[in-house]
């Protein structure tokens, strides 16, 4: 049998004044989707346990069937396993975000989707003002997304579990005071991102983007360090192979500490204007491969337009998903013999507040086994009338493979 995953990131949300009182899910053309949700079964599922905080390393990985609150350490972890960075006893990893903070006020956690090449070159000045401290490593990312390793070597970090971030997403608009690190070492922490403002602020790469009249990245902000998880591998925890296609460096690590695949696809930027037909394409060609059982394609467009506010581009990206990824993935599934199929986001991501929210995801899934239930379509209110409710989040993924 084969299965697939399909998460459109954070689209979960509440009804919208601008569509009529319904949410971009309900109001977005997504005949794929239905057809999944009237073939098979809809209802929810609680990725993100009320006392985690709400992001998609807690969401991912209740989907992909760990509880969050057994083998979770960290988010930037994960994000330096898909860089091949490998985390030795000791060794901290810490998310390094490229932000615009304007006026003690967070402006951009992108910093206006800071381009990949200038970025490396801001880690590459950052490096040098660590020279004399062989504990510290900045590794360069994708746009903004970006690590910070503390290399223990016998020395114990100055941060410990109750060392407490805030994500930088989370705080969109916001005075950064109240959210700056807290607790053990966090004054390290502190102490990096306020020298990073001078060294920025010299900044070719910056000065350049100024006389172009873009968003500088005006500093660092660090949050979501752990230390390495230990998981079981997916495959012997399940009994199938998996693959994942994402184009965020934190799917790509878990997918690696699971022992699945990682399939990178041209095109995939993480962003709105990612390659959505790429995406299937591949999701069906890694598929086709005899060594692989299960395929995820995670998409993190929607996610993206919650966190902008965009209302319609939220809705725009959920019908890319549908008709690029979900239509032609699921045609081809069914083509080929026993399968099954689920679209589930990691958490909701509210336009209201533009971040990420506790609470209940929709999801659909049909195939194989899974007899119908009876429902015209999918999204938030379907799923909550249905009856099939997931409390933890992570016995989902038992439900969809075993049946």
């Amino acid at each position: 049998m084969k299965f697939a995953l399909v998460i459109p990131d954070g689209v979960a949300d509440e009804p919208q004044p601008s569509l009529g009182g319904k949410t971009p899910l309900e109001a977005a053309n997504i005949p794929h989707m239905d057809e999944i949700a009237r073939l098979g079964i809809v209802g929810q599922t609680d990725n993100v346990p009320a006392s985690m905080p709400s992001g998609s390393d807690v969401g991912t990985m209740s989907l992909f069937g760990y509880s969050p609150l057994e083998f979770h350490t960290g988010r930037a972890p994960l994000e330096a396993a898909a860089q091949g960075i490998e985390l030795q006893q000791g060794d901290w990893a810490v998310r390094c975000n490229l932000v615009n903070v304007t006026n003690e006020r967070m402006t951009s956690f992108t910093a206006g989707q800071y381009p990949s090449d200038a970025a490396k070159e801001l880690l590459t000045i950052l490096q040098r003002s660590q020279c004399g401290d062989s504990h510290w490593k900045f590794h360069a990312g994708v746009s903004y997304r970006n690590l910070l390793i503390y290399r223990s070597r016998g020395v114990a970090a100055p941060f410990t579990k109750e060392t407490q971030s805030t994500p930088p997403h989370d705080i969109t608009d916001q005075e950064i005071a109240p959210f700056l690190p807290s607790g053990p070492g966090a004054d390290v922490l502190r102490e990096l991102m306020t020298e990073s403002r001078s060294l920025f602020e010299q900044a070719a790469v910056n000065q350049e983007r100024l006389r172009n009249e873009q968003l500088p990245a005006t500093q660092i902000w660090l949050w979501g360090l752990g230390q390495r998880p230990a998981f079981v591998p997916f495959n012997q925890r399940f009994g199938v192979r998996g693959a994942v296609i994402t184009a965020v460096d934190l799917l790509r690590g878990i997918g690696r500490l699971l022992g699945w695949q990682v399939v990178e696809v041209p095109g995939a930027t993480g962003y709105l204007d990612t390659d959505y037909a790429a995406k299937g394409r591949y999701a069906i060609e890694t598929l086709s491969r005899p060594d692989v059982d299960f395929v995820v394609v995670h998409v993190e467009a929607t996610d993206e337009a919650s966190h902008e506010g965009g209302v319609h581009e939220k809705v725009h990206a959920v019908e890319q998903i549908d008709q690029h990824i979900v239509g032609p993935l699921h045609s081809w599934l069914k083509s080929q013999g026993d399968y099954r199929i689920l679209v589930c986001p990691d958490h909701p991501t509210f336009l209201r507040t533009r971040t990420h929210s506790h609470g209940f995801c929709p999801f659909a899934m049909c195939g194989t086994g899974l007899n119908p239930g009876g429902e015209v379509g999918y999204g938030e209110t379907a799923a909550a009338a249905s009856g099939h409710v997931f409390p933890a989040g992570w016995d989902l993924m038992g439900r969809f493979i075993k049946g």
